[in-house]
């Protein structure tokens, strides 16, 4: 199977729906910050292991907690993908904080602040 195949871009999204809610609806560990979404999962073509790219809205501190906490309920995580989605293997979750959207609005701020002062002179 071909990484970006139509099977492939199916599966990462299903996976990456079904994260979602897992993580929303049944994750209990105060360590993970209530906003806290998936952005993308890239499962490899293998299905052995998954990337979830994570973002999470709050400071650093709470980043690298509900890092903790979602890498700490990795196997109840696993349990519970594989019996939502019928795959040959469930993949190994990997958890990464995506700072694209966190990038996007401190951009988006400075822009706004040099039209601000381009509207002054």
């Amino acid at each position: 199977m071909r990484k970006n195949s139509i099977k492939n871009t199916r599966i990462n999204t299903e996976v990456q729906h079904e994260l979602s809610k897992i993580i929303r609806e049944e994750i209990k560990d105060p360590r993970i910050n209530e906003i806290t979404s998936v952005v993308a999962a890239e499962v490899a073509p293998d299905l052995k292991t998954c990337k979830a790219y994570i973002s999470v809205l709050g400071d650093k501190e709470s980043q690298k907690s509900t890092l903790e906490g979602l890498n700490s309920a990795e196997g109840y995580i696993r349990k519970q993908l594989a019996k939502r989605i019928n795959l040959r293997n469930t993949p190994e979750i990997k958890f990464i904080i995506d700072q694209s959207i966190e990038y996007g609005v401190n951009m988006s701020k400075l822009i706004d602040e040099v039209n601000e002062e381009q509207e002054e002179n």
